[in-house]
C-alpha cells in the first residue's frame, strides 16, 4: 500500500474518533478510541473515550464522556443517586443470567473459605462543580500479598447540562488516578 492510499484510509476514519481529552493528551500514550459509528441505545451518547494502554503509560487507565437524555438520564440520574452501600453491592456482584448455567459445586478440600474474594467500597466527592462517586475493588489481603496488590477504580463525575446528564468516567488500577482522569475528562467536556 503506497503512503497516498494509506494516508485516505486514515482520513477516512478521522471522523470516526472522538476528540480526545485535552488534559489526557497523546503525548502521554493516551490513544482516543473509534465512537463515530457506534450505535447507542436512544438516550445515551458517547462524546469521547480514550485509553491509555499497559505499553504506553506507566498507569493504564481509560476515561470517557458520556451523556444521557430522557428517560436514561432519569434512571442513571436515580442509580447514581443511590445510597453508597447499595452500590457497593451492586458493583461487586453482577446481575444474574438466567440462561447462564450454574457452576460446578468444587469438592471440598477442608472447609471453604466463604469470605468474599475482594471487598467493594463507594464513597461521594466533589470536583469542578459536580457530583462524584468513586467505587474501589480490592483483592483480599491473603490473595493480594501473594500475588501482589490487585486493585481497580472507578471515579464518575456527573452534572446536568440542560435536559442532558453528562457522565465523565475514568478507571485506573489506583483510585487517586482514577479521580484525577475523571476530573480531566470532566473538564473537557
Amino acid at each position: 500500500m503506497g503512503p497516498l492510499t494509506a494516508v485516505l484510509l486514515l482520513s477516512g476514519c478521522a471522523g470516526d474518533f472522538g476528540a480526545g481529552i485535552a488534559e489526557l493528551p497523546a503525548a502521554q500514550g493516551w490513544q482516543p478510541l473509534p465512537i463515530g459509528g457506534w450505535v447507542l441505545n436512544d438516550g445515551i451518547e458517547a462524546r469521547t473515550m480514550v485509553v491509555c494502554p499497559r505499553e504506553n503509560c506507566a498507569q493504564q487507565g481509560f476515561a470517557s464522556v458520556l451523556a444521557f437524555s430522557g428517560r436514561e438520564a432519569d434512571k442513571m440520574e436515580l442509580a447514581l443517586k443511590a445510597d453508597p452501600e447499595r452500590l457497593a453491592r451492586l458493583f461487586s456482584k453482577p446481575p444474574s443470567d438466567p440462561a447462564r448455567k450454574p457452576a460446578a459445586p468444587k469438592p471440598a478440600a477442608g472447609k471453604a473459605d466463604s469470605r468474599p474474594k475482594s471487598t467493594t467500597r463507594v464513597s461521594r466527592f466533589e470536583a469542578e462543580g459536580a457530583s462524584g462517586l468513586l467505587v474501589e475493588i480490592r483483592a483480599r489481603e491473603a490473595e493480594a500479598i501473594d500475588t501482589g496488590t490487585k486493585s481497580a477504580a472507578t471515579a464518575i463525575l456527573h452534572g446536568r447540562e440542560g435536559d442532558r446528564l453528562v457522565l465523565a468516567i475514568a478507571v485506573s488500577a489506583e483510585a487517586d488516578s482514577a479521580r484525577r482522569d475523571a476530573v480531566a475528562a470532566w473538564r473537557g467536556r
